[in-house]
């Protein structure tokens, strides 16, 4: 273990930005976010602190996808392989892909695995359950969740197959609804969606890149086979969704209303996701109004989403502002102080079934 790396893991984690290529296009929301300039384009996700890597047809290489410590040349997933003890602690892995959206065009309408479709088809232990905080919309922001009542598995099959011709008509199965900022959805594994015009969002989810989204077309980008059944047999890939999601009010078991769990000394802690939700992962909200709080998970990250502050740990301060992220290892969890002299909200991630 060389000096830089060790040195690394014993502090909060920053890193440089990550933008990764995906089919749709989007990016514009990420100027009010990042200070990015405001244009969109294939490259409209920013994986925060990630170490799984992208699966994408075309690839900047073997470490798209994985983010890169700050001022080095280190990639997480090398730290983490010589500071396994250090970041991790007692845990096998992060747990968790955390990623910024930002949607200028409907996603293909897709579904994700649970953990037995992926430990039989992908020979991964993961999933993809995924949890969405809206942070900012554009005009006529919509998100699609769950079948319209009465739609069969052979309207599904139908639908695929027309949609080579017709753009529109795998739409036509799912339920629209409008999304407005600051909404929190979890959205199972398993459970047809698709993320609408205009969203930019806050992913969580379980530490996979598995997306089977069998429509011919997103946008004016025409899907080839893998990138909509992942190399399966089309009737398998078909079977990963739950036809039972369905009708208006399925929207009902994914909208997440959050919970105050702890508000003192001016700070805030509202819970959006916890074990009675999913197992998956924890996700807390964090609102400092002119004070300061121990952060006391780890392995964690956290992400900046309004306002701005500083992290203290041992002698230095790290100054953060809203877009900024870092990872919080588990060797200093409980070590770290989150301050702001105004105001700052940060969202806690980390893995499902940690204490």
């Amino acid at each position: 273990m060389n000096n830089k790396m060790k040195e690394s893991a014993k502090r909060p984690i920053f890193f440089e930005r990550n933008r990764v290529f995906r089919v749709y296009k989007g990016g514009a929301l990420f100027n009010n976010l990042f200070g990015d300039v405001a244009k969109d384009g294939n490259y409209p996700e920013e994986w925060v602190a990630s170490s799984v890597k992208a699966l994408n047809r075309i690839s900047k290489g073997p470490k798209e996808g994985i983010s890169k410590v700050l001022n080095t040349d280190i990639y997480l997933d090398d730290l983490i392989k010589e500071c396994k003890e250090e970041i991790l602690g007692p845990y096998d892995d992060m747990g968790i892909l955390v990623k910024v959206l930002d949607s200028a065009v409907r996603l293909p309408v897709q579904v994700h695995p649970d953990k037995p479709f992926s430990e039989k088809h992908f020979n991964s232990e993961y999933g993809k359950a995924e949890a969405w905080i809206i942070l900012d919309t554009r005009p006529g922001s919509c998100i699609y969740f769950g079948f319209k009542e009465g739609v069969t598995k052979k309207d599904l099959i139908a639908a695929v197959e027309k949609s080579t011709e017709d753009k529109h008509v795998m739409e036509q199965l799912i339920v629209k609804h409008d999304v407005k900022k600051g909404e929190v959805y979890l959205i199972p594994a398993r459970a047809v969606h698709a993320i609408g015009y205009g969203c930019l969002i806050l992913e969580i989810q379980e530490p996979t890149d598995f997306t089977i989204q069998p429509e011919a077309w997103c946008d004016d980008y025409r899907l080839n086979d893998y990138e909509m059944y992942m190399g399966l047999d089309k009737e398998i890939a078909l079977s990963c969704f739950d036809m039972s999601i369905c009708g208006k009010d399925a929207i009902e078991l994914s909208k997440v209303r959050p919970e105050v769990v702890s508000k003192k000394n001016n700070v805030t802690v509202r819970s959006l996701i916890d074990n009675r939700k999913t197992d998956c992962f924890t996700v807390n909200d964090i609102s400092i109004d002119s004070g300061s709080t121990i952060l006391e998970q780890g392995p964690a990250i956290y992400f900046v989403t309004e306002g701005r502050g500083s992290v203290s740990y041992g002698k230095n301060t790290d100054p953060v502002k809203k877009g900024d992220y870092f990872l919080l290892p588990y060797c200093i969890k409980g070590q770290c102080t989150l301050s702001s002299d105004e105001n700052i909200t940060v969202i806690e991630c980390f893995k499902g079934g940690m204490s």
